[in-house]
């Protein structure tokens, strides 16, 4: 018999960091609820990533290519934006981390 505490459990946080060189991209599952500057700490209030679904993610190969991939964003991937306006590939991504609350909290738009 299994217990409780063992059972794999369905992962309930919805938000998720992605932090390329100078910027956080700021995610409600796949849609990108906010973009915030690194260096100011400061939220674009537009930027073209905000409001828009993450088309996929996109691995550099030694040729030059980009390669998308199925799966979410990992580290040393891109992410692209091709659906609902200008296609948008960022740098690279450094780190995959989970907000704060009070980070959510203070997301300038209001559709988390």
């Amino acid at each position: 018999m299994t217990s409780l505490s063992q059972a794999p459990q369905r992962e309930r946080r919805q938000h998720r960091v992605y932090v390329t060189r100078n910027t956080e991209y700021h995610f409600r599952g796949r849609t990108c609820v906010a973009v915030r500057d690194r260096k100011t700490g400061r939220f674009f209030s537009a930027h073209l990533a905000v409001n828009r679904q993450l088309s996929c993610a996109v691995r550099y190969q030694a040729s030059g290519m980009l390669l998308p991939l199925a799966t979410l964003p990992e580290v040393g991937d891109a992410l692209y934006f091709g659906a609902e306006g200008r296609e948008l590939v960022t740098s690279l991504c450094s780190s995959v981390e989970r907000p704060e609350k009070r980070v959510v909290e203070s997301y300038p738009h209001a559709s988390c």
